[in-house]
């Protein structure tokens, strides 16, 4: 006899495990948002135009049955508005020229 997927046994364990993806993105961000609380803000926002790339490298490369909410549009434009974002972000960021002592 075969056991029924784990969606019909546990449907609220297999929803988590799909949007796994999506959680660890915004855990991640979450603590770059304290690390600028706490004062230090070019490596809190460094942490966030970081992670929001490896989303992007996360919508490329897992199917869609495993991605979850990170799929919102086709997955070119996902990718390209997630990178494109994190890319600037993290320039910008490193651009700004640190206070002299």
């Amino acid at each position: 006899m075969t056991r029924p997927p784990l969606y019909v046994r546990r449907p609220f364990l297999a929803g988590l495990i799909r949007q796994l993806p999506l959680l660890v993105v915004l855990v991640t961000v979450a603590v770059g948002l304290l690390v600028v609380t706490i004062g230090h803000w070019r490596q809190g926002l460094v942490m966030i135009g970081l992670v929001l790339v490896a989303s992007a490298v996360l919508r490329l490369l897992l199917p869609v049955r495993r991605v979850g909410f990170l799929a919102v549009r086709s997955r070119l434009v996902d990718v390209v508005l997630l990178a494109g974002a994190g890319i600037a972000l993290t320039v910008l960021v490193l651009m700004i020229p640190l206070p002299q002592p």
